[in-house]
């Protein structure tokens, strides 16, 4: 009997601790030049940027922080196993999960691989599953958590469990194409993925289920971006284009779990979560299915359907503070996501790039892709104080048009809504990752088909792309690869 289907379309010992660090040191050179708008500040990684340009300490941490960055570092890419085991610092696996660490989403630090046909289950990418608020208590879950997960499967699909466990099924992705012409005649052919779930292991899936396919974004500057001031986001936001750019930005409030209280949200492809401490732990508790202090539950995902997940044993210690990840393992793994160095931007001076610069504004990229950020006071994390920096972000929601919407909403984002991703890094994707793709899906396998897939309030800039010239066009991708 064939397995059911369900198709939806879609529009991250002490002397192996030295040698670890004086790597980091050789390959991570300080500047000094704030004032030069280097790309991420004091923090950026100047000079070449080695074999792991994404896995480098902020240039202006000491020899004392360095330590925590390696200590969290390991924590990042920290093998679980499933309970009960021998390791108690490292058991608690799933019972379902996505992968097994952390490093396995983020491909050595940089974005994920979607998945490219029917083989196998990519590590670096997940669908997201949710449905639509309807009684009493799911409102109240959405108001909290940002959406409410398909009565049987949760928030996301795992495509893989522990022993006696069944997965919740496999996820394979084909694409359909379309042809874009641009003024000069050049042909561009764009493709959508097409997402399918087979063998379900847990039965039907809700009626209403949204899906969002989504691959791991790139650690670079993580905790740059969360130290830019509310206010600053406040005074970029203009939610009713008041000023009639046909840009109309806006924050998404999310609900922060430390604080008990709702403020903007920051990072994920919709803005969904408001710091760095949250992410990393909500990562923990849904992608590997570790409790931690924020996500307390030892079983992750577990649905009620999901008896056998919901009876294995876990990993909760009392070396570890009664959880499987403790509060100090969480703050290293915060200090070391917060701490990862930009590299520094390349070839600023070449004519093309300068050219690309230019043409980059004059196309309004630059209205949501904003250049220039600046944190303000950072008295627990010192080396981000009061850096400027170049992220080409404004944080924000922007709606993308139809082309790129998914219909699932994380709290007041809308499926037409992704917050403006940071441009950082982009020119190191093939040596970070070994793959070209690019946004939320990775569905763009060139900057320039994910310049032609922006709709909504980036129509306008992605048609005055289509208009240029090739010798335009070309000093703008130059310009974006020199990020």
């Amino acid at each position: 009997m064939a397995s059911p289907v369900l198709t939806v379309r879609t529009p991250l010992c002490f002397g192996l601790l030295v040698l670890i660090l004086g790597t980091h040191q050789a390959e991570a050179t300080p500047s000094h030049t704030a004032a030069s708008l280097a790309a991420g500040g004091d923090t950026t990684l100047t000079g070449t940027p080695g074999r792991h340009p994404f896995s480098q300490p902020a240039a202006n941490l000491d020899l004392q922080t360095r330590m925590s960055f390696v200590l969290g570092e390991a924590i990042f890419n920290k093998i679980w196993v499933p309970s009960p085991s021998s390791t108690t610092a490292s058991d608690g696996l799933g019972p379902l999960y996505n992968a097994r660490s952390c490093g396995q989403c983020h491909v050595n630090d940089g974005r994920g691989n979607p998945i490219t046909g029917s083989g196998v289950n990519a590590l670096s990418s997940l669908l997201r599953l949710s449905v639509p608020a309807h009684s009493a208590d799911q409102h109240a879950r959405a108001r909290t958590d940002g959406l409410v997960g398909d009565p049987n499967y949760g928030t996301q699909l795992q495509p893989f469990s522990v022993a006696g466990v069944p997965a919740e099924g496999r996820v394979e992705v084909d694409y359909t194409t379309q042809q874009v012409s641009l003024a000069d005649g050049t042909q561009v052919e764009l493709r959508a993925p097409v997402v399918r779930v087979i063998q379900p292991g847990y039965g039907d899936f809700d009626p209403a289920l949204r899906t969002s396919f989504r691959i791991a974004p790139p650690m670079i500057g993580l905790g740059l971006l969360e130290r830019i001031p509310q206010a600053d986001l406040e005074q970029q936001a203009d939610p009713e284009d008041r000023d009639g750019d046909g840009i109309s930005g806006r924050i998404n409030r999310v609900y922060d779990h430390h604080n008990n209280s709702f403020t903007a949200g920051r990072f994920g492809w919709k803005a969904g979560q408001p710091t760095l401490a949250q992410q990393n732990a909500s990562a923990l508790a849904n992608d590997i299915g570790i409790g931690n202090p924020t996500y307390a539950s030892a079983f992750g995902n577990c649905t009620a359907r999901q008896t056998a997940c919901l009876n294995r044993p876990d990993g909760n210690t009392a070396q570890q503070g009664g959880f499987e990840a403790s509060e100090e393992m969480m703050s290293v793994l915060a200090f070391y996501t917060g701490h990862i160095a930009v590299p520094a931007a390349r070839d600023r001076n070449d004519p093309q790039v300068k050219l690309g610069r230019e043409l980059f504004s004059r196309a309004g990229c630059a209205a949501c892709h904003s250049p220039v950020q600046r944190t303000g006071d950072s008295p627990d994390w010192p080396a981000l104080a009061h850096q400027q920096f170049q992220p080409y972000t404004d944080l924000l929601l922007h709606d993308m048009g139809p082309g790129l919407a998914d219909r699932h909403q994380e709290f007041e984002a809308q499926g037409s809504e992704w917050r403006t991703a940071p441009l950082w890094g982009l020119g190191l994707t093939r040596q970070v990752s070994d793959n070209g793709y690019f946004l939320h899906d990775g569905r763009a396998r060139t900057l320039l088909e994910a310049i032609l897939w922006h709709g909504g309030e980036a129509e306008a800039s992605r048609n005055n792309i289509i208009n240029m010239s090739q010798k335009d066009r070309n000093a703008l991708i130059r310009f974006l690869e020199s990020l």
